[in-house]
């Protein structure tokens, strides 16, 4: 399902912090929102990516993408480049439908430990320079007890946004035991829609897409999909 955001530049300013939007797409996703409509894990230089930020944005307009979010690792610098981009593609008159359309929303990746596994933690639509997210945004993982799935749950929240377990089911403890921890710490969703095995086309990977669907919607989860972009190609992870 698709939802068309036809934004100006004073509405996409302030998308960025506009949880009840995203909650709105999100309330869509499907197994076909992903890599041609919407697309919340992408990578930029700014991490381990190696798209420069402008190189990303002029891929997803191209794409026609409606809605999107940057996740480097504990970093907003590539959203930050990214959002200025739009800005000014978006302020010129003869700037393309695709471009007018396009949504992009604050994004992160953030390294935390819950039930002794190392998981990742993907935050949205939150205020970047929220004083709670600062320990997260500084290029590196955090150690101890701010690195504590709990504290980074949180965070995000404080910063007004969404937290989402990224790839439920790439970790050495099984989805079944870490999607019911998270929502016990008040995770907001899920990464329903991911490719395990990096296939060409991308697709959701069907076996673990159809057990984290079924564990989110038993604990009223939201969920998200996402290419896990680190290369040069918005359509597929590497």
């Amino acid at each position: 399902m698709v939802t068309n955001f036809a934004g100006r530049t004073a509405a996409n300013s302030i998308a960025a912090t506009d949880v009840i939007a995203l909650r709105e797409v999100l309330g869509q996703i499907d197994a076909h929102s992903c890599p041609q409509f919407y697309n919340f894990h992408m990578h930029t230089l700014c991490s381990d990516g190696r798209l420069e930020p402008e190189r990303l944005m002029q891929q997803a307009v191209a794409i026609g993408l409606l809605g999107m979010a940057i996740t480097d690792h504990h970093s907003t610098s590539g959203y930050n480049l990214a959002q200025q981009w739009l800005t000014n593609i978006q302020e010129q008159s003869d700037s393309s439908l695709a471009a007018q359309k396009l949504r992009l929303w604050t994004g992160v990746e953030i390294t935390a430990h819950l039930l002794n596994t190392e998981v990742h933690i993907l935050g949205y639509a939150f205020d970047p320079n929220s004083s709670s997210l600062e320990p997260y945004l500084q290029g590196k993982s955090t150690k101890g007890d701010l690195s504590q799935a709990f504290r980074v749950i949180n965070g995000i929240h404080q910063a007004g946004g969404l937290a989402v377990l990224a790839h439920p089911a790439r970790y050495h403890s099984p989805a079944t035991d870490l999607i019911p921890a998270a929502a016990d710490l008040g995770i907001d969703g899920v990464e329903t829609y991911y490719a395990y095995n990096n296939p060409s086309p991308w697709q959701p990977s069907p076996k673990q897409t159809e057990q984290v669907k079924q564990l989110a919607l038993a604990h009223g989860l939201l969920h998200t999909c996402g290419t896990d972009t680190h290369g040069t190609n918005l359509l597929q992870r590497l």
